[in-house]
């Protein structure tokens, strides 16, 4: 795909890279030095933001109350916000900004959601406990404090006025990156906009400049079911699966050399009660890899294993000589992420690496699975990094966020945004 024409690819097109002074010159600035300071100035309203956003819950395919929230939020600081026909909230710092945009994205959507708003918790230190508020709730809280911060300084506010807010839908499992495919593909934005930086969770130790390709399936294996003793014989569609995932399982060992892949049978259904035969089962699983050829490699692969334990299972079987005892298999697909990559001379990369050396943040380039994933595939300029703050345990019921040290990753942002945009 050719570059798209505008004032932002144009600056980070200039391989030359911002200095160390140059990053100096530009966060002492009168106007900058003010801005920034903002984030250590307001943390407890930064705080707040983040915890009332994470009582919202935006399970995949259910974010339209947070993206509500969110909008809501953007109208206050006085930026002009909507949802799109995705559902993504999509906000510039005032009505008259019409591009070449540069895109600060985060996404809306958790794996896991609580039930009821006391679910998300405060400790006395600070620490947040609870689903999402690592993942994204960090990313979608630092999309509100800079656009407020750069709202606090007219002269900032008019020299990075063309970036564009994206609280993105879909990121997570089986959401499949839907957001961000309509922003690039089919949104009227897609043309405008020259560059992504994507904010999800708030670590600042990686950089994510390679997208990881994958691929999503459910297998599906049926029969005709019957009581576990006087139908006893035919074949099992647990029992298949079951093979199914034995056999895939030993013929590809988890393998961390290059190119590094990876599988995952995360869920696995099937059967309703213990005394009777199933009459179907499926499983759901997760196969990555760096190399696009190893991912093909590994579909084939499952493929023929399902076909394996199909055969199998109606060889073994017994029963039903008319042949209504057999099971039959299907594989689905769920979701593709496609790869890219950004190229290590880019100067989007160095300004975010002058801003790193500015701020003594020591990151280290990686290829992860990201709303990064789709721009990059479209060979448009793509990072994505860490908001700012620790935090782990993302998609479980153990996660947490503690914001020590976030002012810094705020920092980080909107000084990689205002070089890139600006061209120094």
């Amino acid at each position: 795909m050719p570059p798209r024409p505008g004032l932002i690819y144009s600056a980070l097109r200039d391989n030359a890279g911002p200095t160390f002074k140059t990053v100096s010159e530009l966060a002492t600035s009168p106007g900058m030095r003010d801005c920034l300071h903002w984030f250590t100035r307001e943390r407890q309203w930064i705080s707040d933001r983040h915890l009332q956003l994470c009582r919202v819950p935006a399970p995949t395919f259910f974010e339209q109350r947070r993206a509500e929230w969110m909008a809501n939020e953007f109208k206050s600081l006085g930026c002009d916000a909507k949802l799109d026909r995705a559902g993504n909230v999509l906000a510039t710092l005032n009505a008259n900004s019409d591009g070449p945009y540069l895109a600060l994205t985060a996404h809306l959507d958790t794996v896991l959601s609580p039930r009821r708003e006391d679910e998300i918790t405060l400790t006395q230190d600070g620490r947040m406990h609870g689903p999402g508020v690592s993942d994204n709730g960090a990313g979608l809280a630092a999309l509100l404090a800079i656009a407020s911060a750069i709202k606090s300084k007219p002269e900032i506010e008019e020299r990075l006025s063309n970036i564009l807010f994206v609280a993105n839908v879909g990121e997570e499992g089986e959401g499949n990156l839907s957001g961000m495919r309509y922003l690039c593909r089919q949104s009227p934005q897609a043309p405008k906009i020259q560059a992504f930086l994507v904010l999800d969770g708030p670590n600042v130790d990686h950089i994510t400049t390679r997208a990881l390709a994958s691929r999503r399936y459910e297998i599906i294996f049926t029969g005709p079911g019957g009581h576990s003793w006087s139908d006893y014989g035919i074949a099992n569609p647990v029992h298949a699966l079951a093979r199914a995932v034995t056999i895939f399982s030993e013929q590809q060992a988890i393998n961390q050399s290059s190119p590094r892949s990876s599988y995952n049978f995360g869920v696995m259904e099937g059967g309703t009660s213990i005394n009777s035969i199933p009459a179907e089962a499926r499983a759901k699983i997760d196969l990555r890899s760096e190399s696009g050829s190893k991912l093909e490699e590994l579909v084939h692969l499952l493929a023929a294993c399902v076909e394996r334990a199909l055969d199998v299972e109606n060889e073994r079987a017994v029963g039903r000589a008319n042949g209504t005892g057999r099971v039959a298999a299907k594989i689905r697909e769920l979701g593709s992420r496609p790869g890219g990559e950004l190229p290590e001379d880019s100067a989007f990369l160095k300004s975010l690496r002058a801003v790193d050396g500015y701020l003594g943040i020591r990151a280290q380039v990686d290829c992860a699975s990201t709303d990064a994933n789709i721009p990059l595939s479209l060979g448009l300029p793509a990072m994505s990094i860490g908001a700012g703050g620790i935090g782990g345990g993302a998609h479980t019921p153990a996660e947490w966020f503690h914001p020590e040290g976030r002012h810094i990753g705020l920092q980080r942002i909107v000084l990689t945004l205002a070089l890139a945009a600006t061209g120094l």
